[in-house]
């Protein structure tokens, strides 16, 4: 329990002490004529301390028609008209439900503050051999820490001396321990399981991945929903008509049919506002979306706040990114064509010409030949952008790239349209062959692209900057609706903003990338969903939604933690209005005390927020 909750249950004690106080001495006529109101008057203040805070902070922030002010004219006009006890009922009974809905909200908080809570408080610093614990907000970038089994990674770091497996579960959500090796990035909050490592600092305690997620996860859950939330935009109209409508109670009866009869319309109209006040549906609602954020943190997702889960709920097209998002974003051999060479050979020159790359499709071609590379043997390396690789192999001058390399080598090359990338080697001029390389599609993008046009009936898109044939190749395989190819960043987010403009208005246009390269479009999207993002400064700068993992599957959990804190809000609502339109009725007809009506909503309140909660334990499988 904090110290501010702790204050407003002091504070409400006092209050509530001094209210029965008052009405043992007023029974006792102990207390008696003027001398009533001000000892109720400092019970009623004492009992309302948090409602009027919150009054105060609606002020502040100009928002002046909400269930604060409606309980305080309400009670205040009790106590105003004498019926002191009544006003002071009220006000206790809504100040224990904001006090109660406080404790909820840090609850919520709390329960993704111990899930996220994994920074160890010391590090093993090494410095010339020697190693010493120092706090790891002191590590600095480049620093070596040593990290022994069972000990958590303070910081985010690469492995450089040593092997082991590494936890990251509560991070990612990701169950299977990963191998970590020299070379791998492991992040802050892992749990090294098995081997000794020792890290190189790349990112400071305050920068590191689990710090920034953490502080993502706060400012999700102390957002502000009014008018972003279906009941925000809702109570922006009601609560200004049930003002009007109260006022209207209590003037126009005394004067027309029942003239002259303030004090009874007065109360009526007081009573009115009480019925009216939808108390349990504003505090379940910041409930339900606070219990389906930590749902998703449970399994690696950050909701940056609670109406991208309703926006995804109107959701109606899906625009994906291909490379890394649709496609693992590693390419394979699938095709090696020879002419006057063989085999081998023809994968052994592409292989020994881009042995000193990196990208993804060198590598498959170093995979593919699967031999040895003795790097003696490769001179005169020379890289052409746009073109390709040449280098001189066994005395040979080799040229692997495109059509256009082998063009500008006099080679005859052969046409070939594929889905995959395709790489022509030239040997001493003459033309050896081609071999084809293609980024592998995603098991689970087949299923969640046939879940998202069958289940959500949606329009499915992709955008890439790969070349034609790979996009339709992609496209076709997975049956997505429209394909576009070539585009800069700038041409995909005109795409972008051209669904936009065709959609209506209570239909929302979601972007799924990698976050490595579509910073703006993930920003401009109704809702920017960064897959894989775990360490991408851009990503969790940019979207709304983070899948740490690289896991394309949990877009669909998403959606459907979505579906059900959406059903679980909206049927808040209705169970609200329902007992709304029944008080309102019987106070109407005078069938209802002040005192019947707040415990019917305390009790709706009740039910709401315990409905609420259970969307915490929501699985998303």
């Amino acid at each position: 329990m904090t110290k501010e909750i702790k204050r407003q249950w002091i504070v409400f004690g006092a209050g509530l002490l001094a209210f029965w106080g008052n009405i043992v001495l007023r029974e006792k006529e102990m207390i008696v004529g003027n001398m009533v109101f001000p000892f109720f008057l400092i019970s009623y203040i004492l009992l309302g301390y948090t409602v009027f805070r919150h009054v105060i902070r609606n002020i502040e922030k100009k928002q002046y028609f909400n269930e604060n002010i409606l309980i305080v004219m309400a009670s205040a006009g009790a106590v105003g008209i004498g019926r002191y006890t009544e006003g002071n009922l009220i006000m206790m009974l809504f100040a224990f439900a904001g006090i109660m809905e406080d404790m909820l909200m840090k609850y919520s908080r709390n329960v993704i503050s111990k899930l996220m809570d994994m920074q160890p408080t010391v590090a093993v610093k090494k410095v010339r051999g020697k190693e010493y614990k120092v706090a790891p907000e002191l590590l600095k970038i480049r620093d070596t820490v040593v990290v022994k089994p069972g000990e958590r990674i303070p910081v985010d770091g690469v492995v450089t001396t040593g092997e082991t497996t590494v936890d990251s579960r509560m991070l990612t959500g990701e169950m299977i321990p990963q191998t970590a090796r020299e070379g791998d990035r492991v992040y802050g909050g892992s749990i090294n399981l098995t081997g000794v490592i020792e890290i190189r600092v790349i990112r400071t305690y305050q920068e590191s991945t689990l710090s920034r997620i953490r502080q993502m996860v706060d400012d999700a859950g102390g957002e502000d929903t009014e008018n972003t939330t279906m009941t925000g935009r809702f109570m922006w109209k009601y609560i200004p008509a049930v003002i009007m409508l109260a006022v209207a109670v209590a003037v126009v009866p005394p004067l027309t049919f029942s003239w002259g009869q303030w004090h009874e319309w007065i109360y009526r109209a007081f009573l009115f506002l009480i019925a009216a006040c939808p108390c349990g549906l504003l505090i379940s609602e910041p409930i339900a979306f606070l219990g389906g954020i930590s749902a998703a943190a449970k399994h690696g997702v950050i909701i940056k706040g609670g109406r991208f889960l309703e926006y995804l709920t109107e959701a109606d097209v899906f625009i994906f990114d291909k490379t890394g998002t649709l496609t693992e974003g590693v390419f394979e051999v699938t095709e090696v064509h020879p002419t006057e060479i063989t085999t081998d050979e023809l994968l052994k020159y592409a292989a020994y010409a881009e042995s000193y790359s990196n990208h993804p499709i060198a590598k498959s071609l170093q995979r593919a030949y699967g031999h040895p590379i003795d790097k003696k043997q490769v001179q005169w390396i020379k890289e052409t952008a746009g073109l390709g690789v040449s280098a001189t192999v066994e005395g040979k001058r080799v040229h692997i790239g495109n059509r256009r390399m082998a063009k500008k080598h006099g080679a005859e090359y052969e046409q070939v349209e594929s889905g995959g990338t395709v790489l022509h080697v030239v040997v001493d001029d003459r033309y050896a062959g081609y071999i084809v390389a293609e980024d592998t599609i995603k098991e689970e993008a087949y299923d969640l692209i046939e879940w998202l046009q069958k289940k959500v009936h949606a329009l499915t898109v992709m955008l890439t900057g790969d070349r034609r044939s790979a996009a339709l190749h992609v496209a076709r395989k997975l049956n997505i609706d429209y394909a576009y190819a070539g585009l800069l960043p700038k041409d995909k987010l005109e795409q972008l903003e051209h669904f936009q403009g065709l959609k209506e208005e209570n239909e929302k246009v979601v972007f799924v990338g990698d976050g490595m390269n579509d910073a703006i479009v993930l920003k401009k999207a109704d809702v920017g969903v960064a897959m894989g993002a775990l360490g991408c400064d851009a990503a969790i700068e940019a979207a709304d939604i983070v899948l740490l993992e690289d896991d394309l599957s949990r877009l669909a959990g998403v959606i459907g933690l979505s579906r059900e804190t959406c059903r679980v809000v909206k049927g808040n609502i209705r169970l609200a209005m329902f007992v709304k339109i029944v008080a309102l009725i019987l106070a109407g007809l005078k069938l209802a005390t002040l005192r019947t009506i707040l415990i019917v909503d305390l009790a709706v309140m009740f039910v709401g927020l315990l409905n609420a909660l259970l969307i915490s334990k929501y699985p998303m499988e």
